[in-house]
C-alpha cells in the first residue's frame, strides 16, 4: 500500500477498521440516494487526514479503476462536494474536500431551492392562484419560501456555534 500522510501521523490508525468504515459510509450514502462510486470516493476523502488525494491514491485505496474514480469525482465536483486542484509543476490532479464543506454544500442547495421557488411563483401566475393546480403550486412555493428562511436562520446559528467552539 502507498504511504499516505496518515501512515506518518503520530496517532495510530487501524487501517482495516478505516477501510471497513469507508465501505460502510459509502454504502450508507448510496442507500440514501448518492451514486455508489461517488459515495465511496467521498467516504475515502472524508477519512483521510489530509482531506485530499490523487485519483491514483483513490483508485488504489478503493481497489477500482482510474476511470471509475474519474466519473465519481466529476459527479462530486458537479454537486459541490469536492474540488479539483493541481500543484504548480505537477501533472496530477488532487481532489479535496471544501473548507466548511457542509455550509458550502447546503448553500448550493439553497440556491437550487430558490430557483425552484421562483419557478413555482411563475407557475402560480400562469395557472392562476384560484385554480386547484395553482393552489398546489402556491403551496409548493410557500413551503420552499419557508425552507429558505429556515435554512438562512440555521446557517447563522451554525456560524455562531462554530465561532463559539473556536474560542
Amino acid at each position: 500500500m502507498t504511504t499516505t500522510p496518515e501512515s506518518a501521523s503520530s496517532t495510530q490508525r487501524d487501517e482495516d477498521a478505516v477501510r471497513r468504515y469507508v465501505e460502510h459510509l459509502g454504502l450508507t450514502l448510496s442507500q440514501i440516494g448518492m451514486q455508489r462510486m461517488p459515495a465511496r470516493v467521498f467516504a475515502a476523502l472524508m477519512t483521510t487526514d489530509a482531506g485530499r488525494l490523487t485519483a491514483a491514491e483513490l483508485a488504489e485505496q478503493l481497489s477500482v479503476s482510474p476511470a471509475a474514480i474519474s466519473g465519481a469525482v466529476r459527479w462530486l465536483e458537479q454537486i459541490g462536494l469536492v474540488a479539483k486542484e493541481r500543484e504548480p509543476g505537477s501533472r496530477r490532479d488532487h481532489y479535496r474536500l471544501f473548507d466548511d464543506l457542509w455550509y458550502a454544500t447546503f448553500m448550493k442547495r439553497d440556491r437550487m431551492i430558490t430557483l425552484w421557488r421562483d419557478a413555482a411563483d411563475e407557475g402560480v401566475a400562469a395557472l392562476g392562484s384560484d385554480t386547484p393546480a395553482g393552489e398546489r403550486v402556491a403551496e409548493m412555493r410557500d413551503f420552499l419560501s419557508f425552507m429558505i428562511k429556515e435554512l438562512n436562520d440555521m446557517y447563522a446559528k451554525w456560524h455562531e456555534m462554530r465561532a463559539a467552539k473556536d474560542k
